[in-house]
């Protein structure tokens, strides 16, 4: 009983385990859109026809919550490798960033550019990028009832003390909603995301 006094986040007391769910969005780069890879020729697909690749990396993320929306500000960097050092050149890619909710629905959708530059001789080159996603504070606030429910204390003994609250599909679908991601990575032709699926 003696766990049951102040509890941290995770941090095990005598009900369970306590987490802390915050109101800021995860923030992370999906699948196959991290990387991204020019051919010279356009149209081909051989190794020896590699002209650019370069990747996410480094991805950082602050948040901002004190006003009615949650501001996310993503910081990352691109690294860039070219085949041919001969000749100063900018390559400019595209890159997006976009508010998700609940997993699968796009709220928002933001295309920008960022010009990675390689000086005469050098294969390699890197510079940074940054986007901004918001959600409405009110958009990721629990129902009430859906909070008591998740937070109410089981005592051993209980009917339903073994039972994940999150078991029960209105709940599951509330924090489901409440649930918010800003997703960054490079807007990529079908060619190329078939490319990075297939590689």
């Amino acid at each position: 009983m003696a766990l049951v006094g102040c509890s941290s986040d995770g941090q095990l007391t005598a009900t369970g385990i306590t987490v802390t769910r915050s109101a800021c969005p995860a923030v992370a780069i999906p699948a196959a859109t991290g990387d991204i890879t020019l051919f010279n020729p356009e149209n081909s697909r051989d190794a020896s026809a590699i002209d650019v690749v370069a990747h996410i990396t480094n991805v950082r993320s602050t948040c901002d919550e004190t006003g009615e929306n949650i501001i996310t500000t993503v910081n990352f960097e691109i690294r860039g490798q070219r085949r041919d050092a001969a000749g100063a050149r900018e390559v400019v890619l595209p890159y997006f960033a976009a508010v998700v909710q609940g997993g699968t629905a796009v709220l928002t959708k933001s295309i920008s550019r960022v010009g990675l530059r390689f000086e005469d001789g050098q294969t390699r080159a890197s510079t940074t990028g940054t986007a901004t996603g918001q959600v409405a504070r009110a958009a990721v606030t629990l129902p009430d009832e859906v909070r008591r429910q998740i937070t109410r204390e089981r005592k051993p003994g209980d009917a339903d003390a073994a039972v994940d609250p999150l078991a029960d599909p209105t709940v599951r679908d509330a924090v489901r909603k409440a649930s918010f991601e800003v997703l960054v990575g490079f807007q990529l032709t079908d060619a190329q995301l078939s490319y990075n699926a297939t590689r």
